[in-house]
């Protein structure tokens, strides 16, 4: 990690969601993260992102922490949950709907998935804009009758309120001397949710706007959100917020090539601790690459 000189407005960040246990892959990132706010002299914040009421639970927030203590992550300023900042969500919502860019979508995921026309994007299918089309009646009519809904971006008329975009891109390991400048490309995704029907907001709403209210300017993770930037981008363009550099870092993999993950049962850091595995070598090896047996980077 090349940090060419002191930042003391350098602010990185970590956000786990307390929806299961961290792994090594989630120890490995939040000691990146920290090691380079640390190397700047700048600040490391922790954000719980907990607005997902059917899977966060408490004991995991109470996980997450204890590991990260162990491990000797060590945060700056006071933890930011999600869920305190409902408010600020439903106001950029409300916001974009003032500009006429967002819609009511009541389709269900087996509707989209029926649609046999719908394109793919970075992330998969693209939504292919059923409900756009809705007369303003209808959509009211429909609310009204309390039908489940989301509300999407339209994406068309967004990026052609803003035109053309770019994001920071730093390499990994992070150097600071070295950046491009990557163009956005937001309507390769669609039109995609801001606001969940289970969710008061969409991860791509609400980690926009905490990072710009945290003060981040460094944000460092996993390369499978890198096309999220694009979406990211476009947000902070729309809402004027201030647009963070990006760091995004290989993902690592279990014995079957798949990439570390809560639901597959991932080496846990509680695991490692609960067998007495010392927190300052497991940090050490983070630190120079070397991973548990089975454990190793995905292939570019």
């Amino acid at each position: 990690m090349t940090l060419s000189a002191a930042l003391p407005h350098m602010v990185t960040r970590f956000a786990p969601s307390p929806t299961g246990l961290l792994h090594v892959g989630h120890g490995w990132s939040a000691l990146m993260g920290h090691d380079m706010a640390r190397a700047a002299g700048g600040a490391f914040r922790l954000r719980i992102e907990d607005i997902d009421a059917t899977r966060s639970r408490p004991d995991h927030i109470a996980g997450i922490i204890a590991d990260l203590t162990w491990l000797g992550v060590a945060w700056d300023g006071d933890l930011v949950f999600q869920s305190q900042r409902l408010d600020a969500y439903e106001a950029a919502l409300e916001k974009l709907r003032a500009q006429g860019l967002l819609y009511p979508c009541f389709c269900t995921r087996a509707d989209i998935q029926a649609s046999l026309t719908a394109p793919h994007g970075p992330e998969g299918p693209v939504y292919p804009g059923t409900c756009r089309g809705l007369s303003e009646v209808d959509r009211a009519r429909r609310i009204g009758a309390g039908e489940a809904h989301a509300w999407r971006i339209d994406m068309s008329e967004a990026v052609a309120r803003v035109g053309a975009l770019t994001w920071t891109d730093l390499p990994f390991p992070p150097d600071l001397d070295i950046h491009r400048d990557v163009a956005a490309h937001p309507l390769a995704h669609g039109d995609v949710v801001l606001a969940r029907k289970d969710a008061p907001a969409s991860y791509h709403l609400s980690c926009t706007l905490d990072d710009a209210a945290m003060g981040v300017t460094h944000v460092l993770r996993g390369d499978d959100l890198r096309g999220a930037t694009d979406i990211h981008r476009l947000l902070q363009a729309l809402l004027d917020l201030p647009s963070p550099a990006y760091v995004h870092h290989p993902l690592l993999v279990g014995p079957d090539g798949k990439r570390l993950a809560k639901r597959s049962g991932s080496i846990a850091l509680a695991d490692l601790r609960a067998q007495g595995m010392a927190a300052d070598v497991l940090a050490l090896h983070l630190r120079t690459g070397r991973f548990p047996i089975g454990i190793s980077l995905a292939k570019a």
